[in-house]
C-alpha cells in the first residue's frame, strides 16, 4: 500500500534524512520512533504529498506521487489518505457531525448513517450536534480519527496523536486508531515518542539521519 524508496530531505546543504526505504502493507500497523529533530514529521508529510524530497519515490497504492502535480497530490489525498495530527485540526465552526463528514462532502459522497457509525465505534454517539469547544482533548482526537477514517482510506497516517493526552486517554485512542484502522483494512503509519504507543504496532522502525531500521 506504500512504498518509499531511497528517500533523502534536505534544508539547503542540511540533510534531514537520507536514504529512508520501507514498506507497509494493507491492514499493517507500522510505527517509527526516532530522536527530536531526526525528521519524524517530516517523513511522514512526505508520505502524504504534503513536503518535497531531494532523492528517491514514495508510492502510495502503486502511485508514484513525484509524477502528480499538485492537484493530483491533493485529489489521491483526498480519495486514499486519512491524517491525524496532534493538533487535530478541527473546524471550530461546525459541529462534531460535521467535522467527521467533512472528507465524504469533499468526495461528494456525504453519508449520515457512516458518520453515525464512525461517532458510534470511537465513543461519541450522541455528541455529533455538539462544536468542538465543548469537547475535551481525548473527545477532539477521537473526532480527529473518524474523520480520518470516514471515507475508508488506504492509508492511515498519524502524527503523534496520543502526545497532548493523559495516559488513559492516549490508551483509549490508539485503541481506537488500531481498531478502527484494522476494521477499515487500512495501512496504518504512526510516528510516536510514545513507547506504549510504538508497542501495539506490528513493526517498530527507527528513523535516524542515514536510514531507517527495525
Amino acid at each position: 500500500m506504500l512504498q518509499v524508496q531511497g528517500l533523502a530531505k534536505r534544508y539547503g546543504e542540511v540533510a534531514v534524512f537520507r536514504d529512508v526505504s520501507l514498506q507497509v502493507a494493507a491492514g499493517e500497523f507500522v510505527a517509527i520512533v526516532g530522536e527530536s529533530g531526526v525528521g519524524k514529521s517530516t517523513l511522514l508529510n512526505c508520505m502524504a504529498g504534503l513536503d518535497v524530497w531531494q532523492e528517491g519515490r514514495v508510492l502510495v497504492d502503486g502511485t508514484d506521487l513525484a509524477t502528480l502535480a499538485d492537484e493530483g497530490r491533493a485529489l489521491l489525498r483526498r480519495a486514499k489518505l486519512g491524517f491525524v495530527f496532534q493538533a487535530f485540526h478541527v473546524l471550530p465552526h461546525l459541529d462534531v457531525s460535521q467535522n467527521v463528514g467533512l472528507p465524504l462532502l469533499l468526495l461528494q459522497r456525504p453519508d449520515a448513517s457512516r458518520v453515525a457509525a464512525m461517532l458510534q465505534a470511537v465513543g461519541l454517539e450522541g455528541l455529533g450536534a455538539r462544536l468542538p469547544q465543548e469537547l475535551s482533548g481525548g473527545q477532539l482526537q477521537r473526532v480527529a480519527i473518524a474523520r480520518a477514517l470516514v471515507h475508508r482510506p488506504k492509508l492511515l497516517l498519524a502524527d503523534e496523536p496520543t502526545g497532548n493526552l493523559d495516559p488513559a486517554t492516549a490508551a483509549r485512542v490508539m485503541q481506537v486508531l488500531r481498531g478502527q484502522a484494522r476494521e477499515s483494512g487500512s495501512a496504518l503509519v504512526l510516528v510516536t515518542h510514545s513507547a506504549a504507543a510504538a508497542q501495539q504496532a506490528d513493526r517498530v522502525l527507527q528513523l535516524r539521519s542515514d536510514g531507517i531500521a527495525e
